[in-house]
């Protein structure tokens, strides 16, 4: 049987599905093995990559039972949902490439002054005293702070050296995986109108 096929188109959506639960595990078990190194203290931002992890390994097993049972219900829904992630996430990562130098330092100041865990978080691993300013009197996590031999520079200019690297990084990224999302989607709707031979043998000889 050529590839496009039933049993080819059904081996390549099942294939990329195993794919998606294997990053959506990966997804749980970063954030669960940072939460448990203390690496990341906020609950927010473990708490959403958990999430994200679990949509995905969710997303992922609805869309193989679908394929492994040719269950039209199930992947019409799998359709619909891995499209409104497409959607989603190839609008985010159009814009991550876009951002420009204004746009990156307002974001980082809003997401800075959210959460203090985070902000203690980015003072510790970057050894960095607060955003555009050293606090005097403050508090900060940082090994510097505590040094009176050492100066610590402010976390803005550190994390603008990296900042666009990074959305660039992460837009690119999240690129490649909407492709492989709208690839899944065509798969899907390919795969719910080709006819099971199992069926009817006969019409595929």
């Amino acid at each position: 049987m050529v590839c496009g096929g039933f049993i080819c188109t059904k081996n390549a959506l099942c294939a990329l599905n195993i794919v998606y639960v294997l990053v959506g595990l990966l997804l749980i078990g970063v954030a669960g093995w940072g939460k448990w190194l203390d690496l990341v203290s906020s609950i927010r931002v473990v708490a959403g990559v958990i999430g994200v992890g679990i949509f995905l390994f969710v997303v992922a097993f609805v869309g193989l039972c679908g394929a492994l049972k040719h269950h039209q219900v199930l992947l019409f829904f799998y359709m619909i949902i891995l499209f409104i992630v497409f959607v989603v996430q190839f609008s985010v990562s159009c814009a991550c490439l876009a951002l420009n130098k204004e746009q990156q330092n307002h974001l980082l100041e809003v997401g800075w002054n959210k959460s203090e865990a985070t902000q203690k978080d980015l003072e510790k691993t970057l050894d960095c005293c607060g955003f555009l300013s050293v606090p005097v009197n403050g508090s900060c996590a940082a090994r510097c702070f505590h040094n009176p031999q050492m100066t610590c520079d402010t976390c803005s200019d550190i994390i603008q050296r990296y900042a666009g690297d990074v959305l660039r990084f992460v837009g690119g990224i999240g690129l490649f995986f909407s492709f492989t999302e709208i690839l899944g989607v065509w798969l899907a709707h390919r795969y719910r109108n080709i006819k099971d031979p199992r069926t009817n043998p006969g019409a595929f000889l």
